[in-house]
């Protein structure tokens, strides 16, 4: 595959080399695009796309574990924390102490969180309309079929 180049001073062009033909970069490259996009609908000041994705999974799974949200996100248990812990300090979720295990902690969103949760959700889906423009809806179920093969563990 020959190498694409792109814009660098007046007269001249960068040469990416290799770059372009790698998927590594190729899924960074449309990472930045999607987060960019993400935080220019959503707002910068609202969520990260983490942080709403873990909202959605508490959400449709009221009193689940951290341990249980890391592994259903892929997430480390560290992140997790850190993630929950600047969640509950905007009262956006509540640790509740599991019903069956006092040294775990159950998670639910708060008022605020779910009332958070519903006001951006319609704009999360302007969001995936916009970065999926210029794909039908063939194109995209195919291309989240790919993309769920390359994160398989």
């Amino acid at each position: 595959m020959p190498s694409e180049k792109t814009g660098g001073s007046r007269d001249t062009e960068i040469s990416l080399g290799l770059l372009p033909g790698l998927l590594g970069y190729n899924l960074r490259r449309a990472q930045v695009a999607v987060f960019q996009n993400f935080t220019e609908v959503v707002g910068a000041s609202e969520l990260t796309p983490g942080q709403f994705g873990v909202l959605v999974v508490i959400d449709a799974n009221p009193g689940l574990s951290q341990t249980q949200l890391g592994n259903a996100l892929g997430i480390d248990r560290s992140t997790v924390v850190a993630v929950i812990d600047r969640l509950e300090a905007r009262g956006l979720v509540a640790r509740q102490a599991a019903p069956n295990d006092r040294r775990s902690h159950a998670l639910h969103l708060s008022d605020d969180g779910r009332a958070t949760l519903r006001r951006l959700t319609e704009r999360v889906r302007a969001h995936e309309r916009e970065i999926a423009r210029s794909l039908s809806a063939d194109e995209q179920a195919n291309l989240i079929k790919l993309l769920r093969k390359v994160a398989r563990p």
